[in-house]
């Protein structure tokens, strides 16, 4: 799997970090939508994280004739029904920032009166956890010679901080309190959310199922 490109189909900045240090150490090289300024937007229309990664995997891969590593990722909130689930980056609305979805989630968990047991988890000393949740990631990997996807998916439990906390993360990051940790997603180095990270977890499954049908990148 060594010495060759995976375009990775993301702009965000985050992503690009996380799977560029996860890709290093197979000695392969990243690209991501940064370096195809022309592709246009894709349109998202699936109905889970796994059909989305699939459909952007798919359309960039058929276009640039390349392999192409999409990720599909949001979070699933107890409270609220498994909201914002596939709609967490634009939540709060077109132009959506991590900090307008961060607000509007508080205030969504604030009209229900979500609150679990102080007993439930692990806390910050004189805070409330609003409700249990996990961050959900879906891989899907489009291989042209082969015209099929390789896919994994893995998660992150967690409760829902009524306020912020750090500042490493992006998304809702600084809202996602980690039992056992002690700390909340935005206060790990990119190397312990590798390690215990719903990306990382699904990227591990990814990398084995690729060493196991020996396919070449």
């Amino acid at each position: 799997m060594s010495g060759g490109c995976v375009v990775v189909a993301t702009g965000n900045a985050g992503k690009i970090k996380e799977f560029a240090h996860a890709f290093a150490k197979l000695n392969l090289q990243v690209r991501s939508m940064k370096d195809y300024p022309a592709v246009p937007d894709i349109v998202e229309d699936g109905d889970s994280f796994a059909a989305n990664a699939r459909i952007k995997a798919g359309t960039l891969g058929r276009l640039l004739n390349a392999p192409v590593l999409a990720d599909d990722s949001g979070l699933i909130v107890d409270a609220l029904g498994g909201a914002p689930g596939i709609y967490s980056a634009r939540y709060s609305g077109p132009g959506a920032t991590d900090a307008a979805n961060n607000a509007k989630l508080l205030q969504e968990l604030g009209v229900v009166g979500a609150e679990v047991a102080s007993e439930a988890a692990e806390r910050p000393e004189g805070e409330r956890l609003l409700s249990s949740a996990r961050f959900w990631c879906a891989l899907a990997l489009y291989m042209p010679e082969q015209d099929d996807f390789i896919e994994s998916e893995g998660a992150l439990e967690g409760y829902i901080l009524e306020r912020p906390r750090g500042d490493y993360g992006f998304g809702y990051d600084p809202l996602l309190w980690i039992p056992g940790q002690g700390r909340s997603a935005a206060e790990l180095s990119v190397e312990e959310k590798q390690r215990i990270g719903h990306r990382g977890g699904a990227l591990r499954q990814l990398l084995d199922k690729l060493e196991q049908t020996g396919v070449r990148l």
